[in-house]
């Protein structure tokens, strides 16, 4: 009789089954140290939950499960991206004696979120980073035609020196450029305080955390004696039509 050679499980047997599962679940959980979890935590912002689950990915390697949390925030943020940010706050930074002042707008959906310390935190965090590192610009998109123009050109011609063919000249004017935005623009500079992050990266990881698009808007950072100041601005981010 066709199917007479297998048994269904039993009710105690599916019940030792899901038992084992379980067991060997809160196995994985209890080899991962629950101070790995904390340093994570503290290094990333990330939940402790995501921490932990991104520990045990990584069978307990804190660097590779900072790079897990990373991606995930990324991309979060990139499908949160096009949501309107029409709340947020205004932070400033004053540098140590007074010399160095930054104004800046971040900006996210909920007057909510803007309130939270973790918000907050961002804000103090980019404003401090934008003192000491002098960005131009607020993003690659920003940078104007004309300073666009005079770098690509100055670094087309040093390439061009090299006698080398037109098609690997591009490739090293392509590579001079990212690090060119790198220099200028704040979301791709490296973050002060860990190098092995940017600005981008920063945001992303906090609007993992909390479920919102969170953008920089505009900046302005003043230097005492210096002849010139930066003031920096970019476009709002306006929800697409439904």
């Amino acid at each position: 009789m066709e199917g007479a050679g297998r048994r269904e499980p039993s009710d105690a047997q599916r019940r030792i089954g899901v038992i084992q599962i379980r067991e060997r679940d809160k196995t994985v959980s209890e080899k991962i140290d629950a101070k790995l979890v904390k340093e994570l935590r503290e290094k990333s912002g990330a939940p402790m939950g995501d921490c932990l689950k991104a520990l045990q990915e990584t069978k307990g390697n804190i660097e590779d499960a900072f790079v897990a949390l990373r991606k995930r925030g990324m991309a979060s943020a990139q499908k949160k991206a096009a949501r309107s940010t029409n709340e947020g706050a205004v932070g400033t930074y004053i540098h140590a004696g007074g010399k160095i002042g930054v104004l800046l707008e971040l900006n996210c959906e909920s007057d909510f979120v803007a309130r939270t310390d973790d918000f907050q935190e961002l804000l103090k965090d980019i404003a401090m980073h934008i003192a000491a590192s002098d960005p131009r610009y607020v993003k690659s998109e920003d940078v104007t035609t004309a300073d666009l123009e005079r770098e690509k050109e100055i670094y087309r011609a040093q390439a061009a020196a090299t006698g080398k063919p037109p098609a690997v000249i591009e490739k090293i004017l392509d590579g001079k450029m990212a690090k060119f935005y790198e220099e200028v623009c704040l979301i791709e500079q490296p973050f002060i305080k860990d190098q092995s992050v940017s600005i981008k990266e920063l945001i992303a990881t906090k609007v993992g955390k909390l479920g919102e698009n969170i953008t920089v808007r505009r900046f302005a950072r003043f230097k005492v004696g210096a002849p010139e100041w930066t003031v920096a601005t970019t476009a709002p981010v306006v929800a697409a039509a439904e």
